[in-house]
């Protein structure tokens, strides 16, 4: 009896075994996701045409999705803007983003805008059975906004915009309790542009900008459902105008991007199971696994599970692959503006994502034309991704009306 005890101790101290726990991973998908992610769409043809920017450009009528603070450096008093913008046009024709915005500059150092945004998802039908009527469903989102501009100084202004936000995207077929969420919204903007200076062989003005769009509260559908953070967006911008003569001019500009919304953590599964040869590590082939003890362990980053103004600082530091993915996390875009007698743009820009964090990249062309007080501005979208965008292929216009009867001279 006692040479078994014996043996048996010689076994354990040999060959230990004993009863660990491990973390699997379950998902190495980080792609940033938010509620209303239809509020990131550009929805004025101007800005499509050259990259999907808007934050450094020259100010125009659509100046209020991407920075109020132009608005009191236009030399038109007040304007109103119309835009369409079919989706998925490929596959239905009863999607579309539609905008109108309106602005009015108060006098020489404010201005005041306006505008409505409506994401159309079309008809859905549900049929019940084959006697009874089709039931048609529209979801739908929207975002009411105002702004405020005032001059600082000379050659720099700042906004603010609030917002109203409402997602109704539902499908009542009898038997939820969903609801249409809806929340609010803040944007703080600035806007430079420098003085005309002349060069060797033409003149140049500067031009630089910022906006923090979007700050506000998470929001959910329904009582116990998942919160959803709002697209808080931080975009920079800078660009330079070549005034070769009083007809001709090219405007460039680079424009970067980022959510300030928590990076997804790398998650795991973790799971009890039994160490054979007393290594403390869980070695495939030689351990067994036993049953799951608790769902999406945190392996690498931080929990999502913070306010919207935590997420807004937490999203610069993260990302479970460190920096380098941090740099992914920008989105950057480049476009040039050619006008012939402030009467003819021809415009070109590119849009690039990083492929780990949504891969959308493309190209755009686009023109615009004025004629008294109306301008026309079209753009096209050429996908350069192997992720296909539902915007390619897909013509955009938007029109401007110049209603103001007073001029400003700004250059």
């Amino acid at each position: 009896m006692k040479k078994g005890i014996l043996l048996l101790i010689g076994f354990a101290v040999f060959f230990k075994v004993d009863a660990q726990t491990t973390i699997i991973p379950n998902d190495d998908s980080r792609v940033i996701t938010t509620g209303l992610p239809f509020v990131l769409i550009a929805p004025d043809a101007r800005a499509a045409s050259m990259g999907d920017m808007g934050v450094a450009t020259s100010v125009d009528a659509f100046s209020q999705q991407w920075n109020p603070s132009k608005y009191v450096f236009s030399e038109t008093q007040s304007g109103i803007g119309v835009s369409y913008t079919p989706y998925l046009s490929k596959l239905v024709n009863d999607i579309f983003l539609g905008n109108v915005t309106y602005f009015n500059r108060l006098d020489e150092k404010s201005s005041f805008a306006a505008s409505f945004k409506y994401f159309s998802l079309g008809d859905i039908e549900f049929v019940q059975d084959e006697f009874s009527d089709a039931l048609i469903q529209r979801p739908n989102e929207l975002t009411i906004d105002v702004s405020y501009a005032l001059r600082l100084a000379d050659q720099f202004a700042m906004s603010v915009a609030m917002r109203y936000l409402r997602s109704d995207l539902r499908l009542d077929t009898g038997n939820n309790d969903t609801a249409a969420a809806n929340t609010f919204g803040v944007d703080i903007s600035g806007f430079y542009q420098g003085e005309e200076e002349a060069y060797n062989d033409f003149n140049g003005r500067w031009r630089m900008g910022f906006a923090i769009q979007n700050i506000g509260p998470k929001f959910k559908y329904d009582e116990g459902g998942q919160e959803n953070f709002q697209p808080t967006m931080l975009r920079l911008g800078a660009g330079f105008d070549f005034i070769f003569d009083d007809y001709n001019k090219i405007a460039v500009t680079a424009e970067v991007g980022k959510l300030l919304v928590p990076t997804p953590p790398m998650l795991g599964d973790e799971y009890n199971y039994t160490d054979t040869n007393g290594n403390g590590v869980y070695d495939d082939g030689v351990d067994t696994l036993g049953s799951k003890t608790q769902d999406d362990v945190i392996i690498s980053g931080q929990s999502q599970d913070v306010s919207f103004l935590s997420g807004m600082f937490q999203s610069f530091g993260d990302a479970p692959g460190g920096f380098s993915e941090e740099l992914k996390e920008f989105t950057w875009s480049l476009g040039a503006e050619y006008l012939y007698q402030d009467s003819f743009a021809f415009r070109a820009g590119y849009f690039n994502e990083s492929e780990e964090k949504g891969a959308r990249k493309f190209l755009a062309l686009g023109a615009g034309f004025k004629y008294n007080v109306v301008n026309i501005d079209l753009s096209y979208l050429f996908s350069a991704s192997k992720v296909q965008s539902p915007l390619e292929n897909t013509l955009r216009f938007s029109l401007t009306f110049n209603i103001g009867a007073e001029t400003y001279n700004e250059f």
